[in-house]
């Protein structure tokens, strides 16, 4: 099949949208499958992962005087037409399968490029929308069919839940490593803090700041983050390890022993690895995600940074719980699934 992802990352947006695709994108291409990706060239884009994994991109120009009142079409930078129109220009005319993964695109974007492709996938996590498309994806935990009634079409396939998460093949790989260390571990010492590719409050920075200095702490930062200075020159002299752009997240989250971290997709990829986390909600998408983990004990979220630090670290069974009920919500085999469903 010839394959057309539609995604974009930006400062504003996160690099969240663009990895979850890269991880569909690299076994599709395993499987023998052509993969192109349409990216907007927004600032603070993350375009470059595509090259890295050696996937054909064309970019989208940017329209440096365009605003919206929408707070996603401000996002995309442009009109659903102006981006539809600039998507078929640039669109290989044999595509199979168009697969796009944006809150600013819905049935109007869709029903343009419709008759030019096969079939039509949208990776969804807001059910906020009409869609006119075959298959609709919407990974998170507690996605329901009755959110999309009379949203999509009546012979669209839903793929609802976290049996359908995203991610890359190594989370899976590292599972039965994982129930073995989390196992055997009997307190708190390495923590992993990834506050999301761009952390524009710069919610790293305080938290370092808050935190104790008896812990191995490593830090992930984007290249796009506005911040890295900053936290580069606070950790010279402390017990911290900065990382940017890391290409072996799966490994550091199975060595860490707890992650303060954002509710975005990342969170299937802790509880794959079954890792407890203490967990900040900064945008407003995130706030089901995070309602959803907490009720069942498998995050606590952040209302007070210290005291519920140091309600965990303090209270091991707090982090035992967290351990039990985050590795049963994902097993890190989504993309398989997905691609056994539309191909």
């Amino acid at each position: 099949m010839n394959i057309v992802f539609r995604v974009d990352s930006s400062i504003k947006i996160g690099v969240g949208h663009l990895m979850r695709c890269l991880a569909l994108a690299d076994e599709f291409k395993r499987r023998h499958h052509k993969v192109t990706f349409i990216c907007r060239g927004l600032r603070g884009n993350s375009n470059a992962l595509v090259k890295q994994k050696n996937h054909k991109i064309f970019t989208l120009p940017v329209n440096i005087e365009f605003q919206s009142d929408s707070f996603y079409l401000d996002w995309l930078g442009g009109t659903q037409e102006q981006d539809a129109e600039q998507t078929l220009a640039i669109m290989p005319k044999n595509t199979d399968l168009l697969i796009i993964d944006s809150y600013a695109l819905d049935e109007i974007w869709h029903k343009r490029l419709k008759t030019y492709v096969k079939i039509i996938m949208v990776i969804d996590d807001l059910a906020d929308r009409n869609f006119d498309c075959d298959v609709l994806l919407n990974q998170n935990l507690g996605a329901q069919k009755e959110e999309y009634k009379n949203k999509v079409p009546d012979d669209c396939e839903l793929l609802l839940g976290c049996d359908y998460a995203l991610l890359r093949s190594e989370f899976s790989k590292l599972r039965v490593r994982m129930l073995e260390k989390r196992r055997n571990t009997k307190e708190i010492k390495n923590i992993l803090v990834s506050m999301g590719g761009s952390d524009i409050k710069n919610l790293t920075y305080d938290i370092l700041r808050a935190m104790d200095d008896g812990f191995n702490v490593t830090v992930i930062l984007g290249s796009s983050s506005p911040h890295n200075e900053m936290i580069q020159e606070y950790v010279k002299d402390k017990n911290i390890t900065v990382i940017v752009d890391s290409n072996n997240m799966a490994e550091l989250m199975l060595e860490s022993d707890l992650a303060i971290g954002t509710g975005g997709s990342t969170s299937w990829e802790r509880c794959c690895l079954g890792l407890p986390t203490l967990l900040f909600v900064v945008d407003d998408n995130q706030r089901r995600i995070a309602s959803n983990l907490e009720k069942i004990g498998a995050v606590k979220v952040v209302n007070n940074f210290e005291s519920d630090f140091k309600e965990v670290w303090e209270n091991f069974e707090a982090w035992v719980k967290m351990f039990e009920k985050s590795k049963i919500i994902c097993d890190g085999l989504g993309v398989q699934r997905v691609i056994n469903n539309v191909k």
